[in-house]
């Protein structure tokens, strides 16, 4: 008796990062394990495309649903993962790919796929802010105003991200946020706020470096604006997973955050840059996406 094949649907972005994606097709014809599934290939065009492509994959009621792209890419599939029976693939195409680096899938397209036939299924949280989904990580002040600069950039890749923040930050000031942790209030002076499901900036930067996708819980990183003197000590320690040892770094973990913003500013959402309100409300969904890890 025949084998009864997974459907499995990989939405590629095609514009993500700066490899390029022209062969991926073929890798996934070549290596993907074709006893085991029933590929089928979809690219998106435009923004919102690989949820509404996600959506279409989970009523037809495909087993597993592959984001090809960035951390972006991935959040917009996950939207439509999130509290289904669909599993979540990653092949990380991205310029920073924070969450794949999380989880040490391997940057190598081919090499992501051979985990896609050998990988296990594991069940993470994901945070909402407002009424919008997010994987990874969420950030006010600093981090947003520079993934907003990134967007509009006509070139992708970690030089550009670092032109950019060396640019913006000598003359970014600090803000003052007050906001309620799990009905604890604080105030604080800030340069950015990350609020982290997962570790990582990406581009290997390590934001949270005891954040777990399963432990029910957001760290919230309060990040203080560092002296011009000490940024290669601060650099080192984002680089080696020891942030939270510098003077200058504050670490909360919460279950729910309310947060006003004077201004309806940006909030860097899984690296892209929205406007979500003055008013910002995150809370954890505990073990609501499953996702394929080595």
């Amino acid at each position: 008796m025949e084998k009864t094949k997974r459907n499995i649907c990989f939405i590629i972005n095609p514009v993500s990062g700066v490899r390029r994606k022209d062969m991926l097709g073929q890798y996934i014809q070549h290596h993907l394990d074709q006893d085991q599934y029933k590929p089928d290939i979809q690219y998106t065009k435009k923004p919102g495309d690989a949820t509404t492509l996600a959506e279409a994959a989970v009523r037809d009621n495909f087993d597993i649903v592959v984001a090809a792209g960035g951390d972006g890419t991935i959040n917009e599939v996950s939207r439509a993962l999130t509290g289904t029976k669909t599993t979540l693939g990653v092949i990380p195409l991205g310029s920073g790919n924070g969450l794949a680096h999380h989880l040490k899938i391997p940057n190598n397209p081919v090499s992501a796929i051979q985990l896609i036939n050998k990988g296990k299924e594991k069940m993470i949280d994901t945070v909402n802010v407002n009424n919008t989904m997010y994987v990874s990580i969420a950030g006010i002040g600093f981090d947003a105003k520079v993934a907003g600069k990134f967007a509009r950039s006509d070139k992708r890749g970690f030089l550009s991200y670092f032109r950019i923040v060396s640019q913006e930050y000598t003359f970014y000031k600090e803000k003052k946020y007050s906001f309620t942790i799990d009905g604890k209030t604080y105030k604080r002076k800030a340069l950015l706020i990350s609020f982290a499901n997962s570790n990582q900036f990406g581009y290997h930067t390590t934001i949270a470096p005891g954040a777990k996708l399963d432990d029910g819980l957001i760290d919230v990183c309060i990040v203080k604006k560092v002296p011009l003197i000490e940024l290669p000590v601060v650099a080192h320690l984002l680089y080696w997973n020891q942030i939270d040892k510098s003077r200058h770094v504050e670490i909360i973990r919460a279950k729910e955050v309310l947060l006003e913003q004077k201004k309806n500013r940006n909030i860097n959402l899984d690296g892209e840059p929205v406007k979500l309100g003055k008013k910002l409300h995150f809370k954890i969904n505990p073990l609501s996406l499953k996702i394929l890890i080595p």
